[in-house]
């Protein structure tokens, strides 16, 4: 009899909960650790997320493998960047997109807040995860995205996007303040390929790369002599290496204006089209977006907190 009486009062909870907390976790498989990242902070509890291109990936040149077409297809939902920036993968996302539920998150924004591609006249600069700005646009379409896939835990993921997004307008606040305090002489972001060029326009910086926006672009040897010959003409004395992008070129505009008596150091290392190591802070999106802001400001002649603006970068400053 306490046995049945267990059984029944165990019954009885289960169907006391909200149907989504009965619910597996949604199986959201994402390409980029930035989208990854987004998932997690809107869906919380309720989903699980994979990430396919880890810290260090270049998405430009990323091709599908074995593994992520079986995790891909066994998903609930897959996650994309869109804008051609996974390029290698966009005839088979097309192909998934007949079988199983795919969005293309960064493909929702304007086609007027765009920026150019500067190889391809029909297509426009993928990199707008580089400004919270256009990011948050693309935190609402995951958003969006997680509640069609799994209706009934809609509020749950209208909470969690709610505070997510406040904190990016925390970071939208931090970001200004410490890149104001760059002098106008100073305001030149000089780095391995064209990534930031949402970030110069949101915070007022010249932006250079040796390579286009796409890392599959040739940086020829005109190219670089250019740049060395601007290094030393406009007296720059920093330029800046990415963490999912060879720094040989970078190393090479160094060496070139240190021929002609110009010395030139690196400010640092920054995040482009992967963020940090998985399980820090600047594995988040936040952390991503902080250690940049942070890096180029104090690089380029800003006073910026120790540890940025939570406090929590790995590297002082």
């Amino acid at each position: 009899m306490l046995t049945r009486r267990i059984a029944i009062a165990a019954v009885t909870a289960l169907l006391a909960l909200p149907v989504a907390a009965l619910a597996a976790p949604l199986k959201i498989v994402a390409t980029t650790g930035m989208i990854a990242d987004a998932a997690r902070q809107v869906g919380g509890d309720e989903v699980t997320v994979t990430a396919l291109m880890g810290p260090g990936v270049d998405p430009h040149a990323y091709r599908q493998t074995r593994t992520d077409i079986v995790a891909m297809t066994r998903a609930d939902l897959v996650l994309w960047h869109g804008l051609y920036l996974e390029a290698q993968m966009q005839d088979f996302m097309h192909d998934l997109e007949r079988r199983r539920t795919v969005v293309a998150v960064a493909e929702a924004l304007p086609k007027d807040v765009l920026r150019g591609h500067d190889d391809y006249a029909d297509k426009f600069d993928p990199h707008v995860w580089m400004t919270p700005l256009l990011w948050k646009d693309v935190v609402t379409e995951v958003q969006r995205a997680l509640s069609e896939a799994r209706p009934e835990a809609a509020e749950t993921f209208a909470t969690n996007a709610a505070a997510h997004l406040a904190d990016l307008d925390g970071l939208v606040t931090y970001g200004r303040s410490v890149l104001d305090k760059v002098p106008a002489d100073n305001r030149v972001l000089l780095t391995a390929h064209d990534a930031f060029g949402y970030f110069g326009r949101d915070y007022g910086f010249e932006v250079l790369g040796v390579q286009g926006i796409s890392t599959q672009s040739e940086a020829g040897l005109n190219r670089i002599s250019e740049l060395v010959n601007m290094l030393v003409a406009r007296k720059i004395t920093a330029v800046f290496v990415e963490s999912s992008v060879s720094d040989r070129s970078v190393r090479a505009l160094i060496e070139g204006a240190a021929a002609q008596g110009h010395t030139v150091k690196i400010g640092g290392e920054l995040f482009s089209d992967a963020m940090g190591a998985d399980g820090t802070y600047e594995g988040t999106y936040l952390g991503m977006l902080d250690h940049n802001f942070t890096t180029v400001a104090s690089a380029l002649g800003a006073d910026v907190p120790t540890r940025g603006m939570n406090g929590k970068l790995s590297a002082g400053f």
